[in-house]
């Protein structure tokens, strides 16, 4: 195989974005040879690539060597399941599935068919700002993590962005609200820097600023098994909004804000410091670090290059389909320790968690408000 042809699932405002970096060439050796949509009489733009109106037939066709997946979330484990069986390889949008135990069902179908790829689009994994945090983390600068605090409450989103979709925001279509959609990359993202947490209590309030049945506004506090603590708070209702990512470690603290990173650095370890000085209120001397990083390169194209190269040449993935496992089960636990009002141990009971949701669609009530809205603005929504 000299260039993968690839089909997009899921022609929504991710899929239409990727189809369009791919049609403009930004990942080598590949061809957008098919896509698929509800309404598929809205891609003839798309042409010459095949149009289909189902997915199950796109990944019969014989058209495509891969499938990325670009759906509503609960199709994301059958659709992935299906194309695996076919023999494609796939590269599945965020979340991998609508929740963990679906996640582990198409993660066991993945490994049972060890020579097609299953990539994850995390693309925050190739954000330059937060390659560099893991850098300094892996490499001890800042000495045993303590602490840490994410305040991503900029996700704002207006009443019509609920509109948009029937599946938007609903148990049924969507599995959740801010957590599964809009936080499932800073999830990913804490979890890739800092590990997965041991426990997790947490306190989501569902619809308190948007008429959805799903949750808005969201404050989780993390133990890991470190001892670290954590705080992790969002939203999808306050404007303008903050998003400030803190670490502090025994040798500093490294805070990124408004696209900076600074690292205020303790001479010595803060416990050395602790135990060692005669003096009640004096704290360890430091030096005030500006972590410089490059410009942000075109992430989603970088993981399809990565995807597309892996296939072709063995290149190992930036961000496996197994790695996706994490955030849902975050995402899940923070979302499932509200509602059962007590504190979750990790890893989370996905069968558990899985019966709770299925019990949440099936008591649903809510009727769901859907309108055309513009997205002229979607790719503002990226680098989070």
């Amino acid at each position: 195989m000299e260039k993968v042809r690839v089909g997009i699932i899921g022609m929504g405002n991710m899929g239409a974005y990727h189809a369009n970096y791919l049609l403009e060439g930004k990942v080598d050796r590949c061809e957008l040879t098919a896509v698929c949509s509800t309404s598929p009489h809205k891609l003839e733009k798309y042409k010459p690539a095949a149009i289909f109106g189902d997915g199950s037939e796109l990944i019969r066709s014989g058209l495509c060597d891969a499938v990325l997946i670009a759906t509503p979330h609960y199709q994301h484990a059958s659709l992935g399941i299906e194309a695996l069986e076919a023999g494609l390889h796939i590269m599945v949008e965020k979340p991998i599935a609508a929740h963990k135990a679906d996640a582990e069902r198409l993660i066991a179908a993945s490994h049972s068919r060890p020579d097609q790829v299953f990539g994850a689009m995390f693309q925050l994994r190739t954000e330059p700002r937060y390659q560099k945090i893991k850098s300094l983390i892996d490499r001890g600068d800042l000495g045993d993590i303590v602490r840490m605090s994410w305040i991503i409450t900029d996700w704002y989103r207006t009443e019509a962005y609920y509109q948009s979709g029937g599946w938007r925001a609903t148990w049924k279509g969507e599995g959740g609200g801010v957590l599964i959609n809009q936080c499932l990359h800073n999830l990913d993202s804490l979890q890739w820097l800092l590990g997965m947490p041991s426990r997790v209590r947490s306190f989501c309030q569902l619809g308190r600023y948007h008429d959805i049945e799903v949750e808005d506004d969201v404050t989780a506090y993390l133990e890991f098994p470190n001892g670290a603590t954590g705080v992790f708070i969002t939203s999808t209702g306050e404007a303008p909004g903050t998003n400030r990512f803190e670490i502090a470690g025994t040798l500093g603290k490294l805070v990124l804000e408004k696209d900076a990173i600074t690292f205020t650095r303790n001479e010595v370890s803060m416990i050395e410091h602790c135990r060692t000085s005669r003096i009640g209120f004096m704290k360890p001397d430091v030096w005030n670090c500006s972590i410089p990083f490059s410009e942000s390169p075109a992430q989603h194209a970088t993981l399809m290059q990565n995807f597309v190269n892996a296939i072709l040449d063995g290149e190992e993935l930036i961000c496996r389909g197994d790695d996706g496992l994490h955030s849902i089960e975050l995402a899940n636990a923070i979302l499932y320790s509200s509602l059962i009002d007590a504190t979750v141990d990790m890893p989370l009971d996905s069968a558990s968690y899985e019966a709770k949701l299925n019990e949440l669609i099936a008591a649903s009530t809510h009727i769901k408000k859907v309108t055309e809205v513009s997205n002229e603005d979607f790719a503002k929504s990226f680098n989070k």
